[in-house]
């Protein structure tokens, strides 16, 4: 048993290391004055004044920050109300088929729900940009909130709806007062998941963005294909950072809202 954690240890090590060492390789050469990933060649802040000197790269952050916390938010007000309707079905093939079609946008590849989007827009006529750009983030992120959301109303017992409806309480009561308070771990979940995956969304992006509009992760790209800078580095650690620090914000306020719900003994 003794070997078998060893051995699980030193996978799990493993595992990490390939994952984040590119990235901190990455993060350290965003600092190399040499300008090139050969050869650390000393320390400079350069690359991230170029960075924040740029004022159209401050507009498309700013774009990105502005679709992530709008698709996150409508998505996750929608992404709720879904997940209530589906708990409230009783019949059990429809409820499998309805989580079924939920999770079709999660399973699917990015290259063909951008497509897919690329297509309906251009039928509907709708313009390429902000407008597209957000619904597509709303779409690919409602399944998410669900998901998160779902098993936290599976969870709950239906003997506090009972007790509350038998006290007397309205419906609008129940679900403002029991439910929303019970599934709030669920809801934070959903949401920083929703501006995560916005965030650092691509693929889906890249087929729905138009002229004028463009997000940080399309902008990242273009600038890779121009050739190797060291401002992408500095960009990318940014992002990376930013990315970090939602998580832990949701760690912690995960964290603050359990020891709030727990009952004292």
């Amino acid at each position: 048993m003794t070997k078998i954690r060893s051995v699980g240890k030193v996978y799990l090590t493993a595992v990490f290391l390939i994952l984040y060492a590119p990235i901190v390789y990455l993060m350290i050469f965003s600092f190399n004055s040499g300008g090139n990933m050969a050869s650390f060649d000393g320390f400079t802040f350069d690359y991230y004044k170029e960075v924040f000197a740029d004022t159209r790269l401050l507009i498309i952050v700013l774009n990105t920050l502005v679709i992530a916390l709008l698709s996150a938010v409508i998505s996750t007000i929608l992404g709720v109300f879904g997940a209530l309707a589906i708990d409230y079905v009783r019949r059990k093939r429809v409820k499998n088929s309805l989580l079924a079609l939920n999770n079709v946008l999660i399973v699917s590849p990015d290259v063909i729900i951008g497509a897919s989007f690329l297509i309906l827009f251009t039928i509907l006529g709708i313009r390429l940009g902000f407008t597209s750009v957000l619904l597509s983030h709303i779409a690919f992120s409602v399944p998410i909130v669900v998901i998160m959301v779902l098993p936290k109303l599976q969870e709950m017992s239906s003997t506090l709806v009972d007790a509350a409806l038998d006290l007397g309480a309205s419906r609008w009561d129940v679900l403002s007062k029991v439910v929303l308070p019970y599934i709030t771990p669920g809801i934070f979940a959903g949401f920083f998941l929703a501006l995560t995956y916005s965030l650092d969304d691509f693929a889906v992006t890249f087929f729905v963005t138009g002229n004028g509009f463009t997000t940080l992760s399309v902008e990242i790209y273009s600038m890779a294909r121009r050739g190797i800078s060291l401002n992408i580095n500095a960009l990318s650690t940014l992002l990376f950072i930013f990315t970090l620090l939602l998580v832990l914000g949701y760690y912690f306020l995960n964290q603050r809202t359990r020891k709030g719900l727990e009952v004292p003994k």
